[in-house]
């Protein structure tokens, strides 16, 4: 009888993938994939270190599991990513019933791991070095995650997917343990990264996203020659089959004029650009170590608006972070306002341990304080986003049908009609109705109504002229 296997996928884009390469490389073993918990022998959490709130849930999870463990002692019970590399033997003196914690660099030990647990050699761990715990390049080595296996069934939809070009982070930002749970940076292969484009395109994707820490940092030196990330950009717009491409997320000391001018020159790369700014206040950029003046974001805001009139860009915010007043908080505010973001991801500062601002600073701002500058730059950032898609009305994009929108359905005289949902190229969400036989399929979805975060539209029946077609 085969294993069932479940796995819970915290964090971010990259913790997705690395969750459909570990279950790939299960499948190879024989397990299935089951959505209940209940039903499977082997429990994987995956999980992720940016902020408390997303440790708390994995170990609330873990508590649940420990009446199960001792009715099911035959179960795995297995913690990966970026807690399991932090926290290490924490998980097991936390959790005594958990039998392997795996970092995010020793993903590819999975089923070894978990053979070993099974057959009663007790519990695994496989952890990559630290940032001081050897030779740079066996520090390097010790965090390579570049496993070619994929599982289309693991994906957000069968014709869209993640490609990873870069792991790990070398920027040190004082808040920030990732340059420490993945590692180095470093760039993989450009031959690597185009033959797995090609294979995505086989599946049947028509939309990849490259994903990495900086993913404008991407270098690679191969044959006296050093690519960049304008250069896979080119590479990857001829791939057959491949009609948009995004990356995310961008770091705004690396967001180069070649850059740039590939997003405007190749049609298939989306006009949107994800460039974290965290403060509008250098005296707190300084303390984050960010290795950037507001003065450096204003320029290349100006160089992006040049180059690129129509992109759309959104950014990141942390509140309360570390001696935050309320005068750096009224510049991050001002900030906002004049950028003008598509869209904003705001977080309140959560210390993590292992990181220089929880060493050596004090998290002296008040939770409630947080809590209030959050609501204040959501509530700018939302009426900017209103403003911005309200323009937009009456105008046609090219979107991707991701699938159904949570709205219900409704029967018309030609059979069953959906509110589906998919993304513009510049990666606003709009909503509109049609059959199930539009999803994977780009269609032209002209906008009648907008809020801050959706835009609501009607099919195109006739295909419109090219020129009228926005490609925003």
């Amino acid at each position: 009888m085969a294993h069932r296997l479940y796995i819970e996928t915290v964090g971010c884009q990259m913790n997705v993938l690395d969750s459909e390469m570990v279950v790939a490389s299960l499948k190879r073993q024989g397990y299935e994939l089951t959505r209940n918990i209940e039903q499977a022998d082997t429990i994987l959490f995956n999980t992720c270190s940016v902020r408390q709130h997303a440790e708390d849930k994995v170990y609330s999870a873990l508590g649940k599991l420990k009446r199960t463990k001792r009715r099911y002692p035959d179960k795995i019970i297995g913690v990966l990513g970026c807690m399991a590399q932090k926290d290490q033997r924490l998980i097991f003196e936390r959790a005594p019933y958990v039998d392997l914690v795996v970092g995010p660099g020793q993903l590819h030990r999975v089923p070894e791991l978990i053979e070993r647990a099974r057959q009663g050699q007790g519990r695994q761990m496989a952890v990559s070095l630290g940032r001081r715990d050897g030779p740079v390049e066996e520090i390097r080595r010790s965090h390579e995650t570049f496993d070619p296996l994929r599982d289309p069934t693991m994906r957000p939809t069968p014709f869209q997917a993640y490609l990873r070009i870069q792991i790990g982070c070398d920027k040190f930002c004082t808040y920030c343990v990732v340059p420490m749970t993945r590692g180095p940076e470093q760039g993989r292969p450009p031959s690597h990264i185009l033959a797995e484009a090609h294979t995505l395109a086989g599946q049947g994707c028509v939309e990849i996203t490259l994903l990495g820490q900086t993913v404008n940092s991407y270098r690679y030196q191969e044959g006296g020659r050093t690519y960049r990330l304008s250069d896979l950009l080119y590479a990857l717009h001829d791939v057959p089959g491949i009609r948009r491409i995004k990356f995310v997320t961008n770091y705004p000391k690396d967001m180069t004029d070649d850059l740039l001018q590939a997003v405007r020159d190749l049609p298939k790369v989306a006009p949107y650009l994800h460039v974290p700014l965290q403060s509008g206040s250098d005296s707190i950029l300084r303390r984050m170590k960010r290795g950037y003046t507001v003065e450096d974001y204003r320029h290349m805001m100006a160089r992006i608006r040049e180059t690129l009139p129509q992109v759309a860009v959104a950014s990141d915010f942390i509140v309360g972070f570390c001696g935050e007043t309320e005068e750096d908080f009224e510049q991050t505010k001002q900030l906002v306002r004049e950028c003008r973001f598509k869209n904003s991801f705001i977080f309140k500062y959560s210390p993590r341990p292992g990181t220089k601002a929880f060493e050596l600073m004090e998290d002296d701002v008040p939770e409630e304080v947080k809590q209030r500058r959050n609501n204040e730059l959501l509530e700018i950032q939302n009426a900017i986003s209103e403003e911005q898609n309200l323009e937009l009305l009456g105008r046609t994009f090219e979107v991707l049908v991701e699938g159904r929108s949570k709205a219900s359905w409704k029967q018309n005289e030609t059979g069953p009609v959906y509110q589906l949902t998919g993304r513009t190229p510049c990666d606003r969400i709009a909503v509109f109705e049609g059959t199930l036989d539009l999803v994977g399929q780009f269609v032209p979805v002209t906008i009648y109504d907008a809020t801050a975060h959706t835009l609501f539209g009607a099919v195109e029946t006739r295909q419109p002229e090219p020129e009228l077609v926005s490609l925003v």
